[in-house]
């Protein structure tokens, strides 16, 4: 069956994240947004890991799921249409590695997928004798990651390691300020161990196809998320059964088994373009090259986005496409479509009311921005967002590229976009 999994998720105990990242709210939230195998995130932590044998109790092979007493608090929770919706959980964990290697100081963030719970009590007994655990649920390492990958293998060889949001400038195996310039580089003899690697928000499969390196990896998305409602901005879809070793053997083969991702439109991401964000700059990639890549208001080193690093270590034309390659779908998040139609702030009550009295009619978000008609939607009573949604499918969008940390917009061009609508009901027929 086709699952949809987010391997790329924190808790609580990671810096900057919300205090409501813990495993409830990550069971309810995945029902409402329809993924199906949400990574724990964090597994190194100590006192994440405790949450993790109280609250979690085995499943399937390798999978696991809420245990009853807080499900059901959870599920009452929920609109009924969408409680019975199937979430599991595998384990996962990111770490971050900070070392200097060919007199370079390299900066690599990593997803570590673990089989079981008790490969990931053997891991973090190893780990804690290298740095420091409690300190972030995104532990950082003195370690070369080619290190790092050795002690993960000897550990468990079935753990999988992913090399992080691989173009993001500060902290990714290419990142243009402390990355490498292929994976054999960072890897050398132990390369063959990297089956998968995650393309990040700010860049989509079509440009990692100009990277003939990449063809023997698995391109994969995830949220990255940092509270619960970001669960799913990006995700990948497996047609697999319930177990770790299909989810593992989907990404190392890349059979038919591994359909594709679930995207962000790359220019959403807040490290797409060059820029600088103090001074309001922002530059294609072209353009930073005429300025040799200096800023022209404040004369210090644009952060080079990842357009721009793509195309320094692209050895394939714009626009190649793999006989391999897999299925990639955009999305715009659901509440920002309804923002965007109410004009308003995608944060504001009104958009969380509507919000929930639409996955309350049609189904959770992934069911309505990928699978519910458009005529299904219209019939509920939601002609404009019926008409952003089509739109969105369409890729009939307007693009502001996000550079240096500031994400970027999306804007669906529906049908009258420009007419401005002054209340609610004007927008969603149904709502009052």
């Amino acid at each position: 069956m086709q699952l949809i999994t987010d391997l790329h998720t924190h808790s609580k105990y990671s810096r900057a994240t919300s205090p409501e990242m813990n495993l409830p709210s990550l069971w309810r939230w995945g029902k409402i947004k329809g993924i199906n195998i949400i990574g724990t995130g964090d597994f190194t932590h100590p006192l994440w890991q405790e949450s993790l044998v109280e609250q979690l109790e085995p499943a399937e092979n390798g999978l696991y799921t809420l245990k009853q007493q807080y499900a059901k608090i959870e599920d009452e929770k929920l609109p009924e249409n969408i409680q019975n919706n199937l979430i599991r959980f595998v384990c996962t964990a990111e770490i971050s590695t900070i070392y200097k290697k060919k007199d370079k100081v390299r900066k690599l963030h990593t997803i570590i997928v673990s089989p079981n719970l008790n490969s990931v009590k053997k891991l973090t007994e190893k780990l804690k004798k290298i740095g420091n655990l409690h300190s972030d649920g995104r532990p950082i390492l003195g370690l070369d990651n080619k290190e790092l990958l050795k002690i993960v293998l000897d550990t468990d060889p079935d753990m999988l390691f992913i090399p992080a949001h691989i173009w993001t400038p500060w902290f990714s195996v290419f990142g243009s300020k402390s990355g490498f310039d292929s994976l054999e580089e960072a890897y050398d003899e132990l390369t063959p161990y990297i089956y998968a690697v995650e393309t990040g928000l700010s860049s989509d499969p079509a440009m990692n196809w100009r990277i003939s390196d990449l063809d023997k990896v698995m391109l994969i998305s995830n949220s990255d998320a940092h509270s619960p409602a970001k669960l799913g901005r990006e995700a990948t879809v497996l047609d697999i059964d319930l177990s770790y070793q299909e989810i593992a053997q989907a990404l190392k083969t890349k059979d038919k088994r591994a359909v594709g991702t679930i995207e962000f439109f790359p220019e959403e991401g807040k490290y797409h373009y060059d820029g600088h964000r103090n001074c309001e700059i922002v530059l294609e990639p072209k353009e930073s090259i005429k300025l040799n890549n200096i800023c022209p208001k404040c004369g210090k080193e644009l952060t080079l986005g990842v357009e721009h690093r793509v195309e320094e270590l692209a050895d394939r034309s714009l626009g190649f496409k793999p006989k391999q390659a897999k299925k990639v779908e955009y999305i715009v998040p659901l509440t920002e479509l309804i923002a965007q139609t109410l004009h308003v702030s995608g944060t504001s009550k009104k958009v969380m009311k509507l919000y929930e009295e639409i996955i309350s009619g049609l189904g959770d978000e992934f069911s309505i921005l990928r699978k519910v008609t458009v005529q299904q939607i219209r019939e509920q009573g939601y002609e404009r967002l019926a008409e952003a949604i089509e739109a969105m499918r369409s890729g009939n969008v307007e693009k502001t590229p996000g550079y240096d940390g500031v994400f970027g917009t999306i804007k669906v061009r529906a049908k009258d976009n420009n007419q401005e609508q002054s209340t609610q009901q004007a927008l969603f027929s149904k709502a009052t």
